[in-house]
């Protein structure tokens, strides 16, 4: 686990590069966050007059887009990034664990709509695939959740509403899209067997996390 602490979205873009998997905020694991290991003035605060700041959560789409890191809720269904060496292991190991959506149920639906649609943010890729009625956010959500666990959906980008100034505010919503279509197929591809990925992801994180134990990493990787 790295000591230093990040100031900016360069050096994190650096260390995900290094440690090849990096949660966003609390992975369960002491000191394995983003959150954890930016300086404090990089994290979440909020001022008196009730707006707030949050370096770290404006890094996301640099990290994605400049960077070239792949971010997803990959963490027991928690957001973090994953750079591109490492992404074919979990791909491989990932897709084995949750086979391709069976023929006609909705996670086939979402893949197929979102790849027609090449992206969507997800209130559009809700409303495309029919879950626009009453109490059907979280139902969708869940949906997506999964897909990406499986390594299907990835996080093209953010996209941010912006005022009369032309500023951006809010929290931003995710622009998905399938990784095949954003990095292409050979990016997820991988020659070992699916155990053999899982087994160098877990020696990589237990080099990353030397005090974690071995329920926690398979926890999160699960």
């Amino acid at each position: 686990m790295t000591s230093r602490k990040i100031y900016n979205s360069v050096q994190l873009m650096e260390l995900i590069e290094q440690i090849g998997f990096l949660p966003l905020l609390d992975s369960g694991i002491h000191g394995f966050s983003a959150e954890e290991m930016v300086d404090e003035e990089c994290r979440y605060v909020v001022f008196p007059d009730g707006g707030w700041d949050w370096p770290l959560w404006k890094w996301k789409g640099e990290i994605i887009t400049e960077g070239g890191h792949i971010y997803g809720k990959f963490f027991a269904g928690k957001a973090g990034f994953i750079s591109r060496k490492w992404w074919p292991h979990l791909c491989n190991y990932r897709r084995h664990s949750h086979p391709v959506p069976a023929e006609g149920s909705i996670e086939e639906t979402i893949l197929q709509t979102l790849t027609a649609n090449r992206s969507l943010i997800t209130r559009q890729l809700r409303a495309a695939c029919g879950f626009d009625g009453p109490k059907m956010r979280s139902k969708f959500d869940s949906y997506v959740t999964r897909l990406q666990m499986a390594t299907r959906i990835v996080t093209e980008d953010f996209v941010y509403p912006t005022d009369r100034h032309g500023r951006n505010y809010g929290w931003g919503w995710s622009l998905l899209t399938t990784p095949e279509q954003l990095y292409g197929r050979e990016a997820c591809q991988c020659s070992c067997s699916p155990q053999e990925s899982f087994q160098q992801i877990c020696h990589q994180l237990h080099i990353v996390c030397p005090e974690a134990s071995e329920n926690q990493i398979i926890k999160m990787l699960k």
